[in-house]
C-alpha cells in the first residue's frame, strides 16, 4: 500500500549527481564536474551533488566533498551544492560541523547535507573502524553533528564556532532500507534514494520502485505533522539525441563495471554477468538511457520517482565522455525534466551554444 502525506508537495527540484568518474587525471575529473555544475546551474537545475568515496578511484573520485563543494561555490551563484553522500561513520563528526558550517557561509547559505553509513570493507579498517559497527558510529555521530550545529555545549563544554542551526533543516539521510526510512522520517529530515540497490535473494526480480515504495511509505509515516516531505530521487539517465550513441556508451560504460564487479569480493551492487546481453546489463543497473522521448517513458514507470519532491540524475554507471554528459543535461533540463513535473527555474540562463556540435565531431 503506498501512503500519501498531507503536506502540500512542493513543486518538483532538478538536481545534477556525480561520483566524479570522468576518464581522466584527479585533477582534471574534479575541473570537468566543476564544469558539468556551472552548465547544469546555467540550464535551471536547482542543486548539484557529490559523492565522497576513500581509496577507490574506480567507485568514485572524490573524498574530500566539503573542500571540492567550496571550489564550486565560487564558481557559481545560485545553484545549491549537496553532498550524496558523507560517510559520517568515518569522519569526525565535529569537524564536519565545523567544515559544513564555514562552506554553508562561504557559499551563500547553499548547502545541503546528505549522510549516510556507506564505504567498503577496507576503508573502514583503514579509518580504524570495523565495519560491523558502522550503523552504530553512524548513529553517535550523527547526533553529535546535530548537537554541534545547534551550539549544544560538547564534551569539554566547548561549543562549535560558527553555529549553524539552520544546517539542522538541509540533513538528508540515505538509506537502502525501511527502518532507515522511519529514522529519516521521525528526525523531520529529508530521505534519499539510491539510483539502483540490491535485491533481496528471496525477490530477484523486483523492480527499483518495489523495493523503494516501501522505505518512502515508512517516511511518510513517520513524519512529524506538519512537517513537510523532502524525497530526493536519485536516477541513473543518459539522455542523448540518437538512442544508438546512448547505447554504445553503455556497452563501454556497463560491461566495464560488471567486470569490476564480478570480481569484487563483496558490496552492495548487480551481480551480473558481463557477458550478458547489453539490455540485461541496463535492467541490472537500472539504468533508464535513449532520446528524450524514450527516457520520459521510462522515467514515468518509475512509481517511487514520481513520489519524490528531488529529481537528481546521474550519468554512473554509462561514465560517457564530457560533451555528451553535457549534451544530457541539456536535453533532461529542456525536454525530459518538464515532462516529470519538474517546471523550472526562474531566470536561468540559455545553455551554452555548440555542446551538440562538440559531441558530433566527439
Amino acid at each position: 500500500m503506498i501512503l500519501s502525506n498531507p503536506t502540500t508537495t512542493p513543486k518538483k527540484r532538478l538536481g545534477y549527481f556525480s561520483r566524479l568518474l570522468d576518464d581522466a587525471s584527479a585533477g582534471e575529473r574534479y575541473r570537468l564536474v566543476t564544469e558539468q555544475i556551472a552548465h547544469a546551474e546555467a540550464l535551471g537545475f536547482e542543486s548539484a551533488w557529490v559523492a565522497q568515496h576513500h581509496f577507490h578511484e574506480h567507485e568514485g573520485g572524490l573524498p574530500s566533498p566539503l573542500v571540492f563543494l567550496a571550489h564550486v561555490a565560487a564558481r557559481t551563484q545560485r545553484i545549491r551544492l549537496g553532498t550524496g553522500v558523507v560517510t559520517l561513520s568515518m569522519e569526525n563528526a565535529i569537524r564536519v560541523a565545523e567544515d559544513a558550517a564555514v562552506l554553508d557561509l562561504l557559499s551563500g547559505g547553499r548547502l545541503e547535507v546528505g549522510l549516510g553509513t556507506g564505504g567498503t570493507a577496507e576503508s573502514f579498517e583503514a579509518f580504524g573502524v570495523g565495519s560491523q559497527e558502522r550503523g552504530a558510529v553512524y548513529g553517535r555521530n550523527l547526533d553529535v553533528l546535530r548537537a554541534a550545529w545547534r551550539g549544544d555545549a560538547l564534551q569539554g563544554g566547548v561549543r562549535v564556532y560558527p553555529a549553524a542551526p539552520h544546517l539542522l533543516g538541509r540533513i538528508w539521510q540515505a538509506t537502502f532500507s525501511v527502518e532507515g526510512g522511519q529514522r529519516a522520517g521521525a528526525a523531520g529530515e529529508g530521505l534519499m534514494l539510491s539510483r539502483t540497490q540490491p535485491r533481496p535473494d528471496h525477490a530477484p526480480k523486483l523492480s527499483l520502485s518495489e523495493i523503494q515504495n516501501p522505505i518512502i511509505d515508512a517516511y511518510l509515516a513517520a513524519l512529524p505533522a506538519g512537517q513537510a516531505p523532502r524525497i530526493l530521487g536519485s536516477r541513473t539517465l543518459l539522455v542523448a539525441d540518437r538512442r544508438e550513441d546512448a547505447l554504445h556508451w553503455a556497452e563501454t560504460g556497463l560491461r566495464r563495471l560488471a567486470v569490476r564487479h564480478a570480481h569484487a569480493s563483496a558490496g552492495p551492487f548487480p551481480r551480473v554477468d558481463p557477458q550478458a546481453p547489453l539490455e540485461r546489463l541496463i535492467a541490472a543497473y537500472d539504468v533508464h538511457l535513449g532520446t528524450p522521448d524514450e527516457v520520459i517513458a521510462s522515467l514515468q514507470a518509475d512509481t517511487a520517482l514520481a513520489r519524490t519532491t528531488d529529481l537528481v540524475f546521474q550519468v554512473h554507471s554509462i561514465d560517457p565522455p564530457h560533451a555528451a554528459i553535457l549534451r544530457s543535461l541539456e536535453l533532461t533540463a529542456r525536454i525530459v525534466a518538464p515532462a516529470l513535473g519538474w517546471s523550472g527555474t526562474a531566470g536561468a540562463a540559455a545553455a551554452p551554444a555548440g555542446t551538440e556540435r562538440e559531441l558530433q565531431a566527439a
